[in-house]
């Protein structure tokens, strides 16, 4: 019970502090927001057509419509498209000329102007999306003029039978496979951050939480409370027990609200339990550690972010290691942060449960018991 005053007593201390507040709860949110909006994996674009209403130009508005790839919407002019377009209310603007079918029946070249003015990513991935519709719409039209071209027939007859066929033909498929196994790659927008901002901000928070054991010994709390018949390892417990609480509660936020607001799957559910947890009692381990190791409140909160920072960096949490060079992948799985980061992206990236992230969690846990015994070592003796 012991134990539990001081938890209680750290907990509220903590509640009092506005500051701490705001880095625990509002800015892990807002550095989501923006890293998943700028980092976001489109797996669909929005097109503005502009279409004159004839009956091929709006057969192609209809297939674009129907591509997973896209989500279309028709305007009558480009005036209206291209103000759209300026308001980000469309990523890209196709535009089909009058005279689309004329031309097009006619064996004339058409071209197709795409507008856009977002990031080049965007562009190149609208152009692609669309690009393939138009080819599909382009070989119904070359099937129909073949036909039309034997049999001396208006082209237009023979569109609906060329449609029919190609949905009732057998297609190509192309599966792809990669050689080494199932890919690393981390997931996209706010499912790609999310995890990484609780890695960083649960260890960051932790680690200058370590200002307050210096404070309650300085003002001899402790102290006074070993004259009292109370145990240097109920306060080591109580102490370490707060930091759970604060990292769990602090994981629980992020989990929640980034479900809530950026409709962020967290998998496996078991999985993402036993990760959270194994990783509260990380930043636990640290926090109290750094508690027992700088000599002044400031010096915890000053220097425990940097350094919870450059360990964010080493471990993947501002960009994916297999991005960088082997031997700085290697350094980076120096850091408990590379082995969080690997196992929530096998989570998250390629459903993972808890088979597939054994080996994470078994580091993990080396850490948390090295991190937790050295804290727990050290405030011993700061406390005899």
């Amino acid at each position: 019970m012991t134990a539990l005053v001081f938890t209680g007593v750290a907990l509220r201390r903590l509640a009092r502090d506005r500051v701490a507040m705001f880095f625990i709860v509002l800015l892990p949110l807002v550095v989501i927001l923006i890293v998943g909006a700028t980092i976001r994996g489109q797996d669909s674009f929005r097109v503005g057509v502009v279409e004159p209403g004839t009956p091929l130009a709006t057969g192609l508005s209809r297939a674009l419509d129907t591509s997973p790839a896209l989500e279309t919407r028709t305007y009558a002019d480009q005036g209206a498209a291209t103000a759209a377009l300026r308001r980000n209310q469309v990523d890209a603007v196709l535009v089909l000329p009058v005279g689309f079918d004329e031309r097009l029946l006619s064996g004339a070249p058409v071209e197709l102007p795409l507008l856009s003015t977002g990031s080049p990513g965007t562009t190149q991935g609208a152009w692609s999306a669309v690009s393939a519709v138009v080819a599909d719409h382009a070989a119904l039209v070359q099937a129909a003029g073949f036909a039309a071209e034997r049999t001396g027939t208006d082209p237009a007859r023979w569109l609906p039978l060329a449609g029919s066929l190609a949905a009732a033909g057998d297609r190509i498929t192309v599966r792809t496979e990669s050689a080494g196994g199932a890919p690393d790659e981390r997931a996209g927008g706010f499912t790609g951050s999310a995890p990484t901002m609780l890695v960083l901000f649960v260890f960051i928070n932790t680690l200058a939480a370590g200002a307050a054991v210096i404070e309650t010994r300085k003002l001899g709390v402790y102290a006074r409370s070993l004259a009292a018949p109370v145990r240097p390892r109920e306060i080591v417990f109580g102490e370490a027990l707060g930091y759970v609480v604060l990292a769990l509660g602090q994981s629980a936020m992020i989990i929640g609200a980034s479900a809530a607001l950026f409709g962020v799957s967290w998998g496996d559910p078991v999985a993402a339990l036993l990760l959270t947890g194994l990783w509260a009692v990380v930043g636990a381990g640290a926090g109290v550690l750094s508690g027992t190791l700088f000599r002044t409140s400031e010096q915890a909160s000053a220097i425990g972010p940097a350094i919870g920072i450059a360990f964010g960096m080493l471990g993947g949490c501002m960009w994916p290691l297999e991005i960088v060079p082997p031997a700085l992948r290697t350094v980076g799985h120096v850091t408990p942060h590379a082995w969080a980061v690997d196992a929530w992206t096998t989570v998250l990236s390629r459903g993972g449960g808890v088979a597939d992230i054994a080996g994470q969690l078994a580091v993990l846990a080396g850490f948390a018991a090295v991190l937790v015994g050295a804290a727990s070592w050290r405030m011993a003796r700061k406390l005899a």
